[in-house]
């Protein structure tokens, strides 16, 4: 497993000696050629997220006359949309949606306020998570807390109860996403000394509040209760649930800083996520995410260029909806295996402790 064939390079000079791929890295020279975004594309990209978007909040809005579940269940489709606005956000953060940088931050913090993340806080964890994904000594931030078998071992009894309510699906996939998008996104949690990032917090803060203030003037709060609020929920419910099969499924990539590798980390820690036709559009590709995270500054609409190109690339930490529904009861990282576990396979491999 996590074994690509080699494969010649594709050569601009006919005359240029063939290159081989054989490691996480070469594949670096192989993915270059992906990484310039398309103007029109991306407009594109944007266009038909937004229009539907809104489209769907005016529609959700005039449904609350006829139902109040109406609107709701409109609401609720529309959190896809958002999910697909915050993964348009997502390459803006990497600068991969426009050539101009300064384009992709304004056009991410603008969405931001639509997807309630302060966007310079958010780019700045995410690139520490890009930076340190399947190190294990440097975890804590922008990813989900992973222990060790041994650490959960050395944990009092107490330690481990607060682990196992952590790792829970209530907590992570309910509570956890309404905690994260509604309150620990309000304050530059990570960089309270900074300026800049004060600044993003407070500034998406208040937009969100005009924006919420305007629609109670005109709509009062049924639009925020039947609306809003299950629009974002459910858009943060999903964004964490593909967070997590992203990187916590059983053969996924972790090493001590001394072995860590960030290309192989890259390529073989993160899955390959087969959502069907519909729900990869609606998630923008980010079920390819062996490859973004190999290579972060390819657009997403090309990523189905690599995989049509190097269909090596498809056979890396394939993980079907059905298989990664399993993946929510392995919780534990064993060194020794180099595999996540349930609780119930350590106690098989290592008895009660």
């Amino acid at each position: 497993m996590n074994q690509l064939a080699s494969q010649p390079v594709p050569q601009s000079d006919v005359s240029a000696e063939p290159k081989k791929v054989d490691t996480a890295r070469d594949w670096l020279r192989v993915l270059a050629k992906y990484r310039e975004p398309i103007l029109w594309r991306s407009l594109f990209e944007l266009a038909v997220t937004l229009v539907p978007f809104f489209a769907l909040w005016a529609l959700a809005w005039l449904a609350l006359s006829v139902s109040l579940w109406l609107a709701a269940a409109i609401a609720l489709v529309n959190g896809l949309f958002l999910v697909r606005l915050f993964a348009i956000q997502h390459d803006c953060g990497h600068a991969a949606f426009f050539a101009n940088r300064e384009v992709s931050d304004w056009v991410g913090r603008a969405l931001g306020v639509l997807t309630l993340t302060p966007y310079d806080v958010w780019k700045r964890t995410h690139a520490i998570h890009h930076s340190a994904s399947g190190n294990l000594d440097q975890r804590g931030m922008g990813d989900v807390m992973t222990l060790t078998v041994e650490e959960y071992k050395a944990r009092s009894a107490w330690g481990k109860f607060a682990y196992r309510l952590y790792r829970s699906p209530l907590v992570l996939f309910v509570i956890g996403p309404a905690y994260v998008f509604y309150l620990q996104y309000r304050l530059p949690i990570g960089f309270m000394k900074s300026r800049k990032y004060w600044t993003s917090a407070m500034g998406t803060n208040v937009a969100i509040a005009l924006i919420l203030g305007v629609i109670v003037y005109f709509g009062g709060w049924a639009p925020i209760l039947m609306i809003f609020l299950p629009t974002t929920l459910l858009a943060a419910m999903g964004g964490v649930w593909l967070f997590y099969v992203q990187h916590q499924f059983e053969d996924t990539h972790w090493d001590v800083a001394e072995d860590w590798e960030m290309h192989d980390a890259a390529l073989h820690g993160s899955s390959h996520y087969e959502l069907g036709a519909v729900l990869q559009w609606l998630t923008a590709n980010i079920g390819l995410h062996h490859v973004h995270h190999l290579y972060s500054r390819i657009p997403f609409y090309r990523l189905t260029e690599v995989m049509r190109d190097h269909p090596d690339l498809s056979v890396n930490q394939r993980l079907t909806i059905l298989e990664s529904i399993a993946c929510v009861k392995l919780r534990l990282w064993d060194e020794k295996e180099r595999k996540l576990m349930s609780y119930k396979q350590v106690r098989v491999l290592y008895g009660n402790s």
